[in-house]
């Protein structure tokens, strides 16, 4: 497989060849950069831990080189960033057990930017390769907009591949933005009470960002933690952590949808809720 990025690189945890590896995949997450995987995509990482029917592959489509730096990482160039976080990328994906590790290494301005097809035409041909059952990616309320850009290709890459290789479920996740604030109707519920060590393991591995200044391990299981209880306001826990998402697939069935539109049908939906609870009570 040919991908556009000159600096692509395809990493199989177990050595097994590129193809083999990618072909063999059933939950796909794509993401922005390198950590963003392993804080939205649980759910698929969960779900095909140790098992050898499902298999787990990340796409990091960005190279990172400019993500937030202190402490022992403060006086890092860009160009040292993106080879550490190259590495800590392999590393989680050991530890997760992933099928495969590609990292694209395009640079934001290049995702962002809609004079740059290279990876939609690169999201295109993985995707091909993988046919996954299940696609994670950022969600479209997230406020970081390089993940924001990120969704969209992936968006723009599926509507122009056969209906085929689209996956029966499609999922816009948490990472800069949560979505607790969505209707309990429209969010996608993932339980991942399980393996609290593997998923500390995976978030805390990503060095230079947790001891680089941002405490994404705290957060993040703190999130999830959060979740569960605040879930339902009138029962007991009956989970220990949760993670969001937002279905994703009504863009697929229906490519004329107008992407800024569906994300509007969302906060709308939320306004309605508000007004109408507060409206009860004058």
């Amino acid at each position: 497989m040919e991908l556009r990025s000159e600096h692509a690189e395809i990493f199989a945890p177990d050595g097994l060849p590129a193809d083999q590896a990618l072909a063999r995949t059933t939950h796909l997450g794509i993401s922005a950069h390198q950590d963003d995987l392993e804080i939205m995509a649980v759910d698929g990482i969960l779900s095909c831990f140790q098992r050898p029917d499902r298999w787990f592959t990340g796409v990091i489509v960005t190279d990172g080189a400019g993500s937030a730096r202190n402490g022992l990482y403060a006086d890092y160039t860009d160009d040292q960033m993106k080879v550490i976080r190259i590495q800590e990328q392999k590393k989680a994906a050991i530890i997760g057990d992933y099928a495969a590790a590609v990292l694209l290494g395009y640079t934001s301005g290049q995702v962002k930017s809609s004079a740059h097809p290279e990876p939609v035409e690169d999201l295109r041909k993985i995707i091909a390769q993988c046919r996954p059952e299940v696609i994670y990616t950022h969600n479209l309320a997230d406020k970081h907009p390089t993940h924001v850009a990120v969704v969209t290709r992936v968006i723009q890459a599926l509507r122009g591949m056969p209906k085929e290789y689209h996956p029966q479920r499609f999922y816009g996740c948490e990472v800069w933005r949560d979505l607790g604030w969505t209707l309990d109707d429209d969010k996608i519920v993932f339980d991942c009470s399980e393996h609290d060590n593997l998923q500390n393991a995976l978030v805390s591995v990503f060095d230079s960002q947790v001891a680089g200044g941002k405490r994404y391990d705290l957060a993040t299981m703190g999130r999830r933690r959060a979740n569960a209880t605040y879930y339902a306001s009138h029962g007991v826990d009956t989970a220990t952590g949760l993670a969001y998402g937002m279905d994703l697939s009504p863009l697929l069935a229906d490519p004329s949808l107008d992407i800024p539109a569906y994300i509007q049908s969302y906060i709308d939906r939320f306004s309605q809720d508000v007004r109408q609870l507060l409206s009860q009570v004058q």
